[in-house]
């Protein structure tokens, strides 16, 4: 464990709390006129998913646990969870349902992901900025209407709902952004 002061937080950060581990959402310091300026620090238990927030006196320490992060590969999904494999040592870690979340609908097999691994769990995910998708259904095409700035509803091939341009129809291939789900652009393959 690293000792840090509490100001140095940043969100993402792992941090080892009376020996539970949690993960940073948000820190903010905030430096009144009068009096100890403090840390606030909105965080997530990895174990169980509650969220905790925590003010710290800008100079206290705080432990932040050592999180690797390695590049893994997307296997398959069953009963157990989500299977990954690193591509050099060829071990597997498995992640819950719930620790995936919303995520799992962006994951597709042999996907490069990071896993941020802590004592040989796998704590969290980070996927691909963008995927690519097929249209599976939207509105049929509009003579006539302009692209600016009108979208239409479309339900791509992973099942998710997003919005794309009046030009896109069923059957083209898109970038969509996994942080939100939004179109990006048109796919160049």
């Amino acid at each position: 464990m690293v000792k840090i002061i509490a100001s140095s937080v940043r969100k993402g950060n792992v941090l080892d709390v009376d020996g539970k581990l949690y993960v940073v959402l948000t820190a903010q310091n905030f430096h009144p006129g009068k009096g100890t300026p403090v840390t606030q620090v909105d965080m997530r238990r990895i174990s169980d998913g509650v969220k905790v927030s925590e003010r710290y006196r800008t100079t206290e320490q705080v432990e932040r646990a050592f999180v690797e992060d390695r590049e893994h590969n997307f296997l398959y999904e069953d009963g157990d969870g989500y299977h990954f494999m690193n591509p050099e040592s060829y071990d597997q870690l498995t992640m819950s349902h719930e620790d995936i979340g919303d995520l799992k609908a962006y994951l597709q097999e042999g996907m490069t992901v990071i896993l941020s691994v802590h004592e040989g769990v796998a704590i969290a995910i980070d996927l691909p900025r963008h995927v690519t998708l097929e249209i599976m259904e939207t509105e049929p095409v509009v003579k006539g209407q302009t692209a600016s700035s009108s979208y239409k509803p479309a339900i791509l091939s992973n099942g998710v709902r997003t919005l794309v341009p009046p030009h896109i129809s069923a059957g083209t291939r898109v970038v969509i952004a996994t942080e939100d789900g939004s179109y990006v652009e048109r796919a160049k393959d």
